[in-house]
């Protein structure tokens, strides 16, 4: 099994650029508020979690290397408090509006992040229409004129929510009981669902319900790059890893499909002294960037890492 000094070693050759971080405590969500602030927020029970708005070192902010920065950690912007654990996160683009999701409770939070202090503060909830206390609503945001929050614990409770006057603009339509595990808005009309089944739906708003939907399979937590790369972990729980996929190689025909490159440092850089590794929590690729990507995990690190492909060098 390779060792955390032989994977250092090796890190050099792996990645272009690699920074480490320790957050103030685990994040499920990391969510891009413009191209130099991420949203984090923490996810304990029975306690207080932080929700805060962090600025990128300058480094890496900027497109292109220009050379050395005095500013080598993120800087807290905005922060508040959450009273339930939050396990969605998702800024309403254009607008300084937050909605998350978490428990207890079964309802929606929607934030404000102030323009003149540095405060988040809560101005208002949605309903969530679930009766089983420990499941919480999957989240994801129309941005529009008028933003609408797509939301729901199961396929018969999806529905999109005018986020201004908080009423029902598409419901599903369906007594499906599936449970949800990922919401993903693809443009203004559209968005992909994904059940803790496996089952993987695309879904035109533009129809009644369900009508019309192409269903496929999932089982990973997945995320498209800028450059068509795809980047993956397994479900929160199950790994400390993340995989980068090249989509444009692959021919469409069933079959293993090695990862580009893998992302093993959360595991060889923990230093808890706990024996379990830290598993990959959350993560997302940086909007300027196509090749840096930004991932947390249970341990509280945040790693940013600009992997090298290996193949053009070859």
């Amino acid at each position: 099994m390779e060792s955390a000094e032989d994977w250092l070693v090796e890190s050099l050759r792996l990645y272009q650029d690699f920074h480490a971080f320790d957050l103030s405590g685990a994040t499920r969500v990391l969510e891009w508020m413009g191209d130099k602030g991420i949203l984090v927020a923490g996810y304990e029970s029975l306690k207080k979690n932080e929700i805060l708005h962090l600025i990128l070192p300058l480094r890496l902010s900027v497109k292109e290397n220009q050379g050395l920065f005095p500013e080598r950690d993120f800087k807290v912007r905005h922060g508040g408090f959450s009273d339930r654990s939050v396990f969605a996160l998702k800024h309403v683009p254009d607008t300084r509006l937050l909605v998350t999701s978490g428990l207890p409770g079964c309802y929606l939070q929607v934030w404000q992040v102030a323009e003149d202090t540095d405060v988040i503060k809560a101005v208002s909830t949605i309903d969530v229409h679930e009766t089983e206390g420990s499941l919480w609503s999957r989240v994801a945001i129309f941005s529009s004129a008028a933003p609408g929050v797509l939301h729901g614990v199961r396929l018969s409770s999806l529905k999109v929510v005018d986020l201004e006057s908080q009423k029902t603009t598409y419901t599903s339509g369906v007594g499906d009981s599936e449970l949800l595990s990922s919401l993903q808005v693809l443009d203004a009309d559209t968005f992909a669902f994904c059940c803790t089944s496996g089952r993987l739906g695309l879904v035109d708003t533009r129809q009644k319900g369900l009508q019309g939907a192409q269903e496929g399979a999932c089982s990973l937590v997945i995320s498209l790059a800028p450059a068509v790369k795809v980047a993956h972990r397994k479900a929160p729980g199950f790994d400390g890893t993340v995989q980068v996929y090249d989509v444009t190689s692959w021919d469409g025909m069933w079959g293993r499909v090695d990862p580009l490159f893998t992302h093993r440092g959360h595991i060889f850089l923990d230093d808890n002294g706990v024996d379990t590794a830290p598993l990959v929590t959350t993560h997302t690729w940086h909007p300027d960037k196509p090749r840096t990507l930004l991932s947390a995990a249970s341990d509280a690190s945040l790693h940013v890492w600009d992997w090298v492909d290996l193949r053009a060098s070859c």
